[in-house]
Parts: structure tokens; sequence; C-alpha cells
């Protein structure tokens, strides 16, 4: 039987003039680009496929350290790690001592980035962040890099991204990356069997997916026990909703139709989506923040035709399990600030979008609480769901985004973002000097089916 790939999520970027420090070959222009569906039924990764230059900015050095042009503009057009733990309140949590200090993050890839040692040592060493605790892992041998190949330079992008991210949240948390041989459901399955197997750590960042229909159904339920064994050892799961609005490509990569993403909408994982934030480029003062819905793509959304709602959704009158649970910055313009070496290109400095990029931070917050807690919290939706119920702890321990709509392609509607839940945004982006506290407190461990 054909087995389908998973696709990293939209790992679009721009690049940013002026890094000269961090290598020789910085690239002088910007580079944008977007993804195309291949015939393989998966989309390739954005960053592998026809860049279209344009200008960006360049650096700024301050006595704060190195500021960015498009830090500058109004609204802010880039982030760096100060900005976004200012705008979600991860600052003062690292004011209180928690950086992940004992906590491992397991992030799972596919394929290889050959210069991910030095990029995130270029990356820490630009933003003042302790040098990161980083084991690479790959169960089925190392897969050797092609960079005549643009799945694999798509896939050393999101590598990149999500370990200088979820290093940015929790930098003293150990990250363990587990990489599959190839970008197949099959691989990507047995790199997380083996991650789970082998406990590797508190909680796992998944930033891939395809349509729930394109999956191998006995490998989706293969992945669904495997994913109810690791909530049950108190292992938190993330993954990103997906960069094309409430549409998905089609089985065959032809086009796109209306569709929920696995792994994001198994219901022991918590789906991340998508928002742009507007926050102040300098300080990180959070101002608003709407749907992620650009030229670039939109933050993923929708509903399960595989599983039924589960029960910490069921206040809300879902027929089926809605994603995403909650959302994260992911525009382009406006993204994050990633270090990265594209083999074409040299080393940069690039600005990363999409609901990848939201993932791993979000595993950073979950390893902060998993400090404060002392111990692994566990599957966290039924601790989210609880508190938005309630009216003052949703909040503070939320910014509820009321604002877009996720219909990024012609042929598929999308969902309204509205007060609550909804299936734009999820339950919206965290406030998370008051959420970490919170999923602390009140850590459950195992399935909340």
């Amino acid at each position: 039987m054909h087995v389908r790939c998973a696709r990293p999520r939209r790992a679009v970027f721009t690049a940013v003039v002026g890094a000269a420090a961090l290598a020789a070959s910085v690239i002088a222009p910007g580079a944008t680009v977007t993804a195309a569906a291949t015939g393989s039924g998966a989309m390739q990764p954005a960053i592998g496929v026809h860049p279209h230059f344009v200008p960006a900015g360049s650096v700024i050095h301050t006595a704060q350290g190195a500021m960015f042009h498009c830090q500058t503009t109004t609204p802010a057009e880039c982030y760096g790690p100060a900005q976004i733990k200012a705008a979600y309140g991860v600052d003062k949590l690292a004011a209180q001592g928690l950086d992940g200090l004992g906590r491992t993050i397991v992030i799972v890839d596919a394929y290889s980035s050959p210069t991910i040692t030095q990029d995130l040592a270029a990356f820490d060493s630009l933003f003042g962040l302790p040098d990161a605790h980083l084991q690479v892992i790959a169960p089925q041998g190392m897969t050797a890099f092609n960079a005549n190949d643009p799945t694999q330079v798509g896939w050393s992008g999101e590598i990149t991204l999500d370990v200088e991210w979820a290093h940015a949240i929790a930098p003293d948390a150990a990250i363990r990356l587990v990489l599959a041989r190839s970008s197949n459901d099959a691989d990507i399955l047995a790199a997380t069997n083996y991650a789970v197997a082998h406990n590797l750590g508190d909680v796992i960042s998944q930033s891939f997916g395809e349509a729930e229909q394109c999956m191998n159904q006995g490998l989706l339920a293969a992945q669904h026990r495997l994913f109810a064994r690791a909530t049950a050892m108190g292992i938190t799961l993330l993954a990103s909703a997906g960069d094309s609005g409430a549409a998905q490509p089609t089985c065959d990569g032809s086009s796109y139709f209306q569709a929920a993403s696995t792994p994001a909408s198994d219901p022991n994982v918590t789906g991340v989506g998508g928002t742009r934030l507007v926050a102040n480029g300098i300080t990180g003062a959070y101002q608003s923040e709407s749907v992620w819905n650009d030229q670039f793509g939109a933050g993923g959304g929708g509903f399960s035709v595989v599983y039924a709602t589960p029960r910490y959704q069921r206040s809300l009158g879902l027929t089926s399990r809605g994603v995403p649970d909650v959302s994260y910055n992911a525009a382009v313009i406006g993204g994050v600030l990633t270090v990265w070496t594209d083999p074409g290109l040299g080393q940069g400095v690039f600005l990363f979008g999409g609901t990848s990029a939201g993932t791993p931070q979000w595993a950073g917050i979950v390893a902060l609480a998993d400090q404060l807690h002392h111990g692994r919290v566990g599957e966290i939706n039924a601790q989210l769901y609880a508190a938005a119920r309630h009216e003052s702890s949703y909040a503070t321990d939320f910014h509820d985004v009321t604002v877009g709509n996720n219909g990024a392609l012609p042929i598929t509607a999308g969902f309204d973002a509205a007060p609550g839940w909804d299936a734009a945004s999820g339950l919206g982006t965290p406030q998370a000097d008051q959420l970490v506290p919170m999923l602390a407190q009140r850590a459950l461990v195992g399935s909340s089916r």
C-alpha cells in the first residue's frame, strides 16, 4: 500500500540582511519562499521551492544587543527571543528562575540538518542565550544530507526553527532531537515510537502533518495507540495544526480540501494554530493578535472526521474533535528571527513563520510548567479547557483571539475567530506567567479522551 509522507509545516522565511558577524557568506537580500503541492500527496517544505527574494532589513547594534530593522517598523515585522518572551509573559517566569532546568524537550523531525550545531551556537551568541544541551538521535540511522533535494533542505530549516525556538523559551531544558530517516508516515511514527519507548523526554513537539484522510488508516490507528501510551506515561504531546487554513492538500497533491490535520487532531495531542502577533518590536509589549491569514498561509483548524468529541471539548457543543486547541504567533511578516544555513545561500538570520514556529515554543512553555511542578504535567488539554470555562481564569491565562478567519484558499471556506474557543485560533495564545502556574497546580497524568 502506498505510504504518504508527513510534511513539515510551512517554514516560510524571509532572510534578514546584515548579520555578517555570523559568517562570511551571510546573504545580502532577503528571501521569501512559498510552498507548492507535489504529486506525492504531501507538500514539499516551503523553504525548498523556488525562492523569491525581497528586501527585509538590516541589523542594528545597540547596547542591548543585536536588533534588526524589521523590529523597528510599526507594526514590528520580526521578533527576537526577548520580544516574544515579553509578549507572552515568559520573561516574568524567567525572572522567577524558571528556565526549564531539569526537564527535557523531545523534537521529532525528518532527515537531518548538517549545520544545526553551528547554527544553534550562532543563534545563542547573537541573542545572548546560554549554550544549549542538544542531543541528536537517529533511531533508524542518520540520513545523509542531500543539498540538492528541496525536501531535505526544507526539513533542515524546520529542524533549525524547532530547536532554536524551543531553546529560546526554555533555555536550560535539555533538547533531544529525534530524526526519522524520511518524512514517510511509517518512518515518522517509528521515530516517535522510539522516543516514547525510551522515555526520552517530558514533552514531544511535532511540526508536521497531513489531512487525516490521507494517512494510512492502520498507521493512524497505531499512532493513536502510541499517543495514548505516551500520555499515560505523563508525556505532553504537541503538534502544529497546519498552514493552509481550514484546508489540507488532497491526497494526490493536486488541490486542497477542507480537512483537519493529523497528528494535531488526535485527542491526546494539543494542536497549535497560528496568529499574527502585534507587539512592540523592541520591548515586546503585547498589543493585539488576530488569526494568521496572509499571502504566505493561514493558521490550520477544523473538525476531525476520525475522532469523536473528546470529553474536554463536550461543553463546546461540538459534533467531533475540533482543532486547534491553542495558538501562537505564526505570521511570516511578524515572524521569529532564526539562524539557519541554507546550502545555496549560506548562514544567515531568517524570518520564519508558520504553526511550526509556535509548536516548539509551546513545548518550551510546557517544560517550564514541568519544572515548576517538579514533574511532568502530562496531557494538558483537560486543564486548558477547564480554565477556559471560568471567565476569570480564561482572561488571565489566555489572550482570547477574536478577530480573523482562516479561510486561506478560495476553494475552501474558513472559520471565524470568536470569543472563547473557535476553529481558527482555539482557546487563544498563552499568558504564560499565569498559565504555567495553573498547569503546574492542576497537573493530570493520563489521557483525557
